[in-house]
């Protein structure tokens, strides 16, 4: 499997020391199968940190590794994506016991519903409702440092 991990900079070694807790999965090193949600992320974090430039890192699984973890994967934004998303969102501290989880990213998009949701404007059913009809990119959350050393850097591509 390819994926791709959007920075400001060039990664050929990963880690999860500069993860943030916030995101959809929690602290992991996120990748994607899809190189335009890469170099759009890519994009973002240069543009937020305001240094570095855009850069996407292609890595490879090692794929005997990769069988060997624990994944966790939605196919579709459901009711069970939600409220993980909404747990590692709203608690800091949630850990879970799996390597990588893998699903759809809450992008700009889906992050005001989200929002609302959690803010109780929208319950689970109206939420839902509102993200069946987007079109959602995938996401690879690797978790564990077991979980970052079946990558293999390929090369880097700037977007």
């Amino acid at each position: 499997m390819i994926l791709f991990h959007g920075s400001n900079q060039e990664i050929t070694n990963p880690g999860l020391r500069y993860s943030r807790r916030n995101l959809d999965f929690g602290i992991g090193f996120y990748t994607t199968t899809d190189l335009s949600q890469a170099e759009k992320w890519a994009r973002r974090v240069a543009k937020i940190r305001n240094i570095g430039k855009p850069v996407v890192s292609v890595f490879e699984t090692e794929q005997k590794l990769w069988t060997e973890l624990s994944i966790l994967e939605f196919k579709k934004a459901d009711s069970d994506w939600l409220q993980l998303v909404v747990n590692f969102r709203t608690d800091q501290k949630l850990t879970c016991d799996y390597d990588v989880i893998a699903g759809p990213v809450a992008d700009d998009r889906t992050v005001d519903v989200i929002n609302q949701y959690i803010a109780g404007t929208y319950n689970e059913e109206i939420a839902m409702k509102l993200l069946l009809p987007m079109q959602f990119k995938d996401q690879w959350a690797l978790k564990t440092e077991n979980a970052v050393s079946a990558l293999v850097w390929k090369e880097t591509i700037t977007p």
